[in-house]
C-alpha cells in the first residue's frame, strides 16, 4: 500500500506523522524550502502527502510537492474536524493533528490535488488585490466624511486623505486594466459568452471565470452552486423540528454577493429569472428567496452557455445542462 504523509501546516513550520512499520513516526521541519528537501528526503517521493488547505501556508509546500512528482490531497479543514469528532478525538496539538490527518487519508479515497495554471493565479491575486484596495479606499473617503463634518479639522489631515483617495483610484484603475488584459488573454470567448446573460455584466463574467478556474473541471452546474454556498439546506426532524430552509454559504462570500446583486437585474431582463421569481413569488415564497433561486438560475444559465458556446438567446426556454 502506498504510504500516507500526514501534514499539519502552520506559518513556521510542518508537523508530519506518517507510518514506520505501522506505527506512526512524527517529526518537525520548517515550512521552508530546506524543511521541503527534508520531508521528501525522509517519506519519499513515492508517498502520498496530505494536507489542510490552511490559507496561503500550504501553498509552497504543495508546488513543490507537485513539481518533484509527488502525490497529494489537500483537504478542507472542516472536513478533517468532523473526522476527530467523529472519532470522538480528544486534546488538540499539531502532532495530534498530524495523525488525525494522517488517518484521514489512509482510510479515504482522495482527489489528488492539482496546481491551477500560473496565469490563473496571477490574475486571482489581481482581483484579491482590487478589492483590498477598494475597501481601503471605502475607509479613507468615510474617514475624509467624518473628519469634514467636524467643526475643528487639520489641513494636513484632509491633504493627506485626499491624496490617498487618489492613490488608491489610480492604483485600482491600473490593476483593473492589467486584469482585464489577462482575461482577454486567457477567457476572451467565454468572457463574451457570459457578458450575453442579462444580469451578468462584464466584471462578475471575471469574477466568475477566476472563481472556477475558467469552467474547465466544472461538470455540471450543480458544481457551480454548491461551489458558490448557494445549495439550499433544510434544518427539519420528526415532528417538532421544522426550521428554515437556507442556503450553506459553504463557499465563495464575495462571489455570493456579486451573484445577488445581479439577480436583482435579472429578476427583470433576464427572461428565465423574471418568470422563475415571479413564478416563486406568486407561490407566497419570500422574496429574497426566490432571488437566490435567481442567483442559482444564473449559474446554471452561465454552464450552459460556456459549454455550449451559444450566447444568451431570450426565446430559448429550456437550457439543458
Amino acid at each position: 500500500m502506498q504510504t500516507v504523509v500526514g501534514i499539519d501546516v502552520s506559518k513556521e513550520t510542518l508537523a508530519v506523522c506518517h507510518s514506520v512499520a505501522g506505527k506512526p513516526q512524527h517529526l518537525e521541519v520548517e515550512n521552508a524550502k530546506a524543511g521541503f528537501r527534508k520531508l521528501v528526503k525522509i517519506c519519499g517521493p513515492e508517498s502520498l502527502y496530505v494536507m489542510e488547505a490552511t490559507g496561503s501556508y500550504y501553498m509552497r509546500l504543495a508546488y513543490y510537492l507537485a513539481k518533484q512528482g509527488a502525490e497529494l490531497a489537500v483537504v478542507n479543514p472542516l472536513i478533517i474536524k468532523r473526522f476527530i469528532q467523529m472519532h470522538l478525538g480528544k486534546g488538540k496539538s499539531d502532532r495530534k493533528d498530524a495523525q488525525w490527518i494522517m488517518r484521514y487519508g489512509q482510510q479515504n479515497e482522495l482527489k489528488l490535488w492539482q496546481p491551477d495554471d500560473a496565469q490563473l493565479v496571477e490574475c486571482r491575486q489581481l482581483e484579491q488585490t482590487i478589492e483590498q484596495l477598494i475597501k481601503q479606499k471605502t475607509m479613507t473617503l468615510n474617514s475624509l466624511e467624518a473628519l469634514e463634518q467636524q467643526p475643528v479639522s487639520s489641513k494636513v489631515t484632509l491633504k493627506t486623505l485626499k491624496l490617498t483617495s487618489l492613490m488608491l483610484q489610480k492604483q485600482i484603475r491600473l490593476l483593473e486594466q492589467e486584469l482585464d488584459n489577462h482575461l482577454q488573454e486567457q477567457f476572451k470567448e467565454q468572457l463574451e459568452l457570459l457578458s450575453s446573460i442579462p444580469g451578468i455584466g462584464k466584471k462578475t463574467a471575471g469574477m466568475l471565470l477566476l472563481f472556477y478556474g475558467g469552467f474547465r473541471q466544472v461538470g455540471s452546474y450543480r458544481q457551480l452552486i454548491a461551489k458558490a454556498g448557494l445549495c439550499p439546506r433544510e434544518y427539519s426532524s420528526g415532528s417538532s423540528v421544522r426550521g428554515k430552509v437556507r442556503i450553506t454559504k459553504m463557499g465563495g462570500g464575495q462571489i455570493r454577493s456579486k451573484l445577488y446583486m445581479c439577480s436583482l437585474t435579472a429578476m427583470r431582463a433576464n427572461t428565465a429569472c423574471r418568470e422563475l421569481y415571479q413564478r416563486l413569488v406568486a407561490r407566497g415564497k419570500n422574496k429574497k428567496l426566490a432571488l437566490i433561486a435567481v442567483c442559482n438560475k444564473l449559474l446554471k444559465q452561465a454552464f450552459a452557455i460556456v459549454n455550449s458556446g451559444i450566447p444568451y438567446q431570450p426565446d430559448y426556454k429550456r437550457i439543458s445542462a
